[in-house]
């Protein structure tokens, strides 16, 4: 007989983003399971739109009344600490939460920079209030100062081209390659759109920058760029309450689950989204693999109760998108393995799928919401090539790149 089968069953989800929503929602198909969604803001952040924040095109934040399930109690505070002893969570407020299961789903942030002079001097643009600090500066620069965007991921690329299309003067500094994801076509695709909104690409060898000072970016090959407004979008980190609770994680600092995602030390931890590294080896960050996988993490908690074994993570990619302002995109083709391929979309149809998925992301949410267990891409198959690649290595796990996608 279940444990759980006579009693309620309390399920704490840690972190409101894409994953900690669709786990908080998937998991009241169950009347017996109470939810409770802890977050430390009282809005959800629609990430994927941080850069049209910056530029001014969109708040990038929904009510939690518009995403979240009605029987989803909200807990506007911070996890400071697991207990996982005793099954309780301290918060930063000094109240306790009790669980039976918990999901940690805490997403991820910027990188703390190490490049000498960027943390003093530049703007990071991976948290709602990373770009609600970025915002008023841009505002105050005069239109015609420089402004320079370190980092040639989506962020990047996206930050770029919405402030260049407003016609400031922006000089894109990639570090290496433009577009590391893309395919060669669409790398091409993407640069000559860049260029046509005036947009600067430094890119190539000796264009990793070494020193940011209050209006200069310096180069490896020892240029120096006059920049009024710099902001940096190299490298994502997760927050660090893994590593304080005393859990297992990968070197940087996710939680170490099985394929299952069930923490490596606690049957009743789950992980979901960007704070996730399933087998030592994390999925891209990004909103397309963020709400499978709180999905995926809600389903395994909900066997669990019901006695069941847990299915296994089957993750399938199909595409990168990237706004270039709001009249270009493109949409990048990908194979399940989540290499791009050579197949993409650009131009204008481009930016009208990727403005359509930004507006489905919410929409999946609220529809979970309005009806637990609808929501079915985590089911559909394309997890093979992960599984062979597992079976291939199981004793060496591949870490996470330093860096990472946040486009949808």
């Amino acid at each position: 007989m279940n444990a759980y089968e006579n009693e309620n069953t309390a399920v704490v989800v840690i972190g409101g983003g894409y994953a900690g929503v669709m786990a908080a929602n998937r998991l009241t198909r169950r009347k017996d399971v109470t939810v409770t969604l802890v977050n430390p803001r009282p809005d959800f952040v629609h990430r994927v739109r941080l850069h049209q924040l910056v530029g001014g095109s969109d708040p990038a934040v929904i009510a939690y009344g518009d995403v979240l399930a009605g029987g989803v109690a909200l807990v506007v505070d911070t996890v400071a600490r697991i207990d996982a002893d005793d099954h309780t969570l301290r918060l930063a407020s000094g109240a306790r939460l009790s669980y039976d299961y918990l999901i940690y789903a805490v997403g991820s942030g910027s990188a703390a920079p190490t490049v000498p002079g960027a943390a003093e001097h530049a703007y990071q643009i991976a948290t709602l209030e990373d770009a609600q600090r970025l915002r008023p500066a841009l505002e105050e620069a005069p239109q015609t100062a420089p402004v320079t965007v370190v980092g040639a991921g989506p962020t990047g690329i996206e930050t770029a081209a919405e402030l260049a299309e407003q016609g400031r003067a922006v000089t894109l500094v990639c570090g290496g390659v433009l577009g590391p994801y893309l395919h060669a076509r669409g790398r091409r695709s993407v640069a000559r759109r860049l260029a046509r909104l005036g947009v600067n690409i430094v890119d190539g060898p000796g264009t990793k920058v070494t020193a940011v000072t209050r209006d200069s970016v310096r180069l490896a090959d020892d240029r120096e760029l006059r920049s009024t407004v710099t902001i940096w979008t190299v490298g994502f980190a997760v927050p660090d309450l893994a590593v304080r609770s005393g859990l297992t994680t990968d070197p940087l600092g996710r939680l170490l689950t099985d394929e299952t995602l069930t923490s490596v030390d606690d049957v009743r931890i789950v992980a979901a989204g960007d704070s996730a590294a399933p087998s030592g080896q994390p999925l891209r960050m990004s909103c397309q693999a963020a709400m499978p996988l709180g999905a995926r993490a809600a389903d395994t908690v909900l066997s669990r109760i019901a006695g069941e074994e847990p299915a296994l993570l089957n993750q399938p990619f199909s595409a990168q998108c990237i706004s270039l302002g709001r009249k270009d995109g493109i949409f990048q083709f990908a194979n399940r393995s989540d290499i791009a391929v050579w197949f993409n979309i650009d131009g204008g149809l481009g930016a009208k799928l990727k403005e359509t998925v930004c507006k489905v992301i919410p929409k999946h949410l609220a529809d979970e919401g309005a009806e637990p267990g609808s929501y079915s891409l985590h089911l559909k198959s394309g997890g093979e090539a992960r599984r062979r690649r597992l079976e291939a290595a199981p004793h060496t796990p591949a870490p996470a790149p330093a860096t990472a996608d946040r486009a949808a």
